[in-house]
């Protein structure tokens, strides 16, 4: 029988977030400064190295891996990695967070690696505002880049959108008549405290889950799904539609008690939790034991009960975490 992972109240661990890269081709507002220093090679898990690590939690019972970064599409040879991660006995969901737009180059080569799952950000329809919130992004790219993926053959693609008061919330049923007219899903998702940000107050930008789904109601009536993919998103459904509409609530409606997820970061560092900084150096049993698929399982199995309860994310603007998301993936 397969090792579960199970932390101390209970949880089954079945979901892991590896993180592939802290590089990104944006720079978005709510993820990272506008100038940034990233990781030396040296400190970054090599392609074979997430591969091993994605090996392990499989053979410990996860059954969904997303790949993120920063961009995971800039990782060289990211097509590699997919193949051996989506050759992996057991895994039932294989997905990726993108920022799209890279996906016109890529996207068939995902698909065919065995990916099945697409999380695309896309925070604004408005190019001008689109390339204030990204900071570099060019939103035809990324809306190029959803096409290239629809047309590959995902069994299912959803777009993000970080919902940041007084500059896109207005935005929110516009996002949702593209979802429906393009035939994709969508999750809004309050800002989390990730790193210091200078572009912008996080406690005047706040939006919570509860306003945005005021806003989709006043057109679209939302009925409660029991539907789920592993993650952290609440859906609902349109009468009129098939797509389903998610909220990420990290403050509002928090979702610890029923939490199944861990994340790597590319340094190797495996994260209890989103909200705290409890951690286990992998990159060094990797390093000092290389290939010994034994280690490094023993490794994870132990670091379960490091795991707390529940994060403590505020609205008022503080900082409960240093790093960045992009440090931390997805």
């Amino acid at each position: 029988m397969t090792q579960q992972l199970i932390d101390s109240f209970g949880r089954r661990v079945t979901y892991v977030r590896l993180s592939v890269t802290d590089r990104c081709d944006f720079r978005c507002v709510y993820c990272m400064s506008e100038e940034m220093t990233f990781l030396p090679r040296a400190q970054v898990l090599t392609l074979e190295e997430i591969a091993q690590v994605a090996q392990a939690f499989t053979e410990l019972g996860v059954e969904k891996i997303r790949l993120t970064g920063g961009e995971p599409l800039v990782r060289r040879n990211i097509e590699q990695l997919v193949s051996s991660i989506g050759a992996l006995p057991g895994l039932r969901d294989f997905a990726m967070t993108t920022n799209g737009a890279g996906l016109r180059r890529h996207a068939e080569a995902l698909r065919q690696g065995g990916m099945k799952r697409l999380n695309i950000s896309l925070d604004s329809l408005d190019p001008e505002r689109f390339r204030r919130l990204t900071r570099t992004g060019d939103l035809d790219k990324v809306l190029d880049g959803i096409s290239a993926a629809r047309q590959a053959g995902f069994e299912r693609i959803k777009l993000n959108a970080v919902v940041l008061k007084g500059r896109n919330e207005d935005e929110v049923l516009d996002l949702v008549e593209f979802s429906r007219a393009e035939g994709l899903d969508i999750s809004f998702i309050e800002e989390m405290p990730l790193g210091d940000v200078s572009d912008h107050s996080r406690a005047e930008t706040y939006c919570s889950s509860d306003e945005v789904r005021e806003r989709i109601e006043q057109r679209y009536p939302l009925m409660a799904t029991t539907e789920a993919t592993a993650g952290p998103s609440r859906y609902y459904r349109m009468e009129d539609s098939e797509t389903r509409v998610g909220f990420i609530s990290p403050h509002s409606h928090n979702f610890c008690s029923s939490c199944n997820r861990v994340r790597v970061t590319v340094e190797g560092r495996l994260l209890l939790c989103l909200g705290n900084e409890h951690s286990v150096d992998l990159r060094a049993v990797l390093r000092r034991y290389p290939g010994d698929m034994e280690k490094l399982k023993a490794a994870i199995v132990e670091a379960m009960p490091l795991k707390p309860e529940r994060h403590h994310f505020t609205t008022d603007g503080d900082v409960q975490v240093v790093r960045f998301m992009n440090m931390t993936g997805g």
